[in-house]
């Protein structure tokens, strides 16, 4: 680079005096018609997503936003607010966390699914070949959930996607052969969001950051809670804590809607 204005070249957004254009979409027309996903979709991918793609994207999004306490990364956030720093450096705290132990599973499941795809082998050799190399299939099993309650709705969305011809549902395939493959070993939510952002085209390091995007609001969440508290520092958090819980009593979301009726 020979000039400063090259180092600052950027093809998503466009500044001037009065204008803000997010890949040359003016903001003013954005804000209220756009939704965040969609917003999302478009910085990432140049152009606004179909229906179909922005309700799978959010719904992978919905899914990963928290996991409790005991989580790795909502551990840290909670831990730091209590040492008197401000809510950002709290949320950067849990975000920095998300490496490849805790926040790299859903990236490296989709990278399983693409060697499985695209290693020219029958679906079921293929799988085969790749366990005879891999000790840790990505994505199977939970430590904590004998069945994640997130992959049942997650997969159904992706199914309705491919009856739709949203996508091809190539992935969802091979993913649900694996799932046989190692019964009754059960696909996880890294695992679900895995196929969901494959089958969108998304790059496996994308997959990371928008697991990393999306676990921020359950941070930034318990960031704010820990803080409310006035809590100082109180030592290593107890495990499982699953008495901690103070919010409301299992609800149907049917019956939440309607009363807002």
């Amino acid at each position: 680079m020979t000039t400063a204005s090259e180092w600052w070249q950027t093809a998503l957004v466009r500044i001037q005096p009065g204008e803000i254009a997010l890949r040359g979409y003016p903001i003013e027309q954005l804000i209220g018609e756009v939704t965040f996903p969609q917003t999302i979709w478009l910085l990432l991918r140049g152009e606004l997503p179909t229906p179909g793609q922005a309700k799978l994207l959010e719904a992978a999004l919905v899914a990963a936003v928290d996991h409790g306490p005991q989580a790795p990364s909502i551990a840290a956030a909670r831990m730091a607010a209590t040492c008197g720093i401000g809510l950002n450096s709290a949320v950067a705290t849990g975000v920095n966390m998300l490496g490849d132990v805790h926040g790299g599973a859903g990236q490296q499941a989709m990278t399983m699914l693409r060697d499985i795809r695209d290693s020219g082998l029958p679906l079921a050799d293929a799988i085969a070949e790749y366990r005879r190399w891999h000790l840790f299939l990505p994505g199977f099993g939970h430590r904590f959930h004998p069945r994640d309650p997130r992959r049942d709705p997650l997969l159904r969305l992706v199914a309705e996607a491919v009856e739709d011809e949203v996508v091809s549902g190539d992935y969802l395939v091979i993913a649900l052969a694996i799932e046989n493959a190692i019964a009754p070993v059960p696909m996880n939510i890294d695992g679900a969001t895995a196929v969901i952002y494959a089958e969108l085209g998304f790059a496996p390091e994308l997959a990371r950051g928008l697991f990393v995007l999306s676990r921020s609001v359950g941070i930034l969440a318990h960031a704010w809670e820990e803080q409310q508290s006035g809590a100082r520092i109180k030592g290593p958090i107890p495990r499982p804590l699953l008495a901690g819980y103070t919010g409301p009593s299992l609800r149907n979301l049917d019956n939440g809607r309607q009363a807002q009726l």
